[in-house]
């Protein structure tokens, strides 16, 4: 159970981090004021504390089944997971894509959660998934609420998009790599 305590402890922190200067912008200002940028620094070092205390959280956690997800889930996991890195680079990219889409990195962050819960149909994934899918949607009704005029960012020369494709393939492969080395293959079983 401890790993479960972690793991929600993680989420929380990441969560609160990132909510509080749309909950509480003006003890936000009022702390970067104080601070200046030693201010970001802190809200890293907690969003880092976050991310680490889930990962452990995660690693420790028994296997507590809620649902069992069909072999051809999978599938769909896979090809929500390359929609959700391409959505999430969309900003990055800075192509013509970034000119129609608000927020992609909360999009992709909400795409990887579902995709994820598809197929991970265990306790610590319910925390994991659904908690940070949550905290995509939430973060990003509350910067329409806050923001409602929205203008894009300014769109770069040259093929972004195009490129961009070309980046998702290469992070895509490593991802599915790393996670195979880790004990989870994404890609086995693909004949199910």
């Amino acid at each position: 159970m401890i790993g479960l305590l972690l793991l929600a402890l993680g989420v929380g922190l990441w969560v609160s981090a990132h909510l509080f200067k749309r909950v509480s912008p003006a003890q936000r200002a009022t702390l970067d004021n104080w601070l200046g940028e030693g201010a970001k620094g802190i809200f890293a070092v907690l969003i880092l504390a976050g991310l680490v205390l889930m990962v452990i959280g995660y690693q420790r956690s028994d296997y507590i089944m809620l649902w069992v997800a069909p072999p051809w889930m999978g599938h769909v996991n896979n090809l929500l997971m390359l929609i959700s890195f391409y959505v999430f680079g969309i900003g990055m990219a800075k192509g013509a894509l970034s000119q129609r889409v608000r927020h992609p990195m909360l999009i992709g962050t909400l795409l990887w959660a579902v995709a994820h819960l598809l197929v991970r149909g265990d306790v610590a994934g319910l925390i994991l998934f659904g908690g940070l899918g949550a905290w995509a949607v939430v973060e990003m009704l509350m910067i329409n609420a806050q923001d409602k005029k929205w203008t894009p960012p300014p769109r770069k020369p040259g093929p972004r998009d195009a490129v961009l494709v070309l980046v998702v393939l290469v992070v895509y492969g490593v991802v599915g790599g790393i996670h195979a080395w880790l004990g989870v293959n994404p890609f086995g079983n693909l004949g199910a």
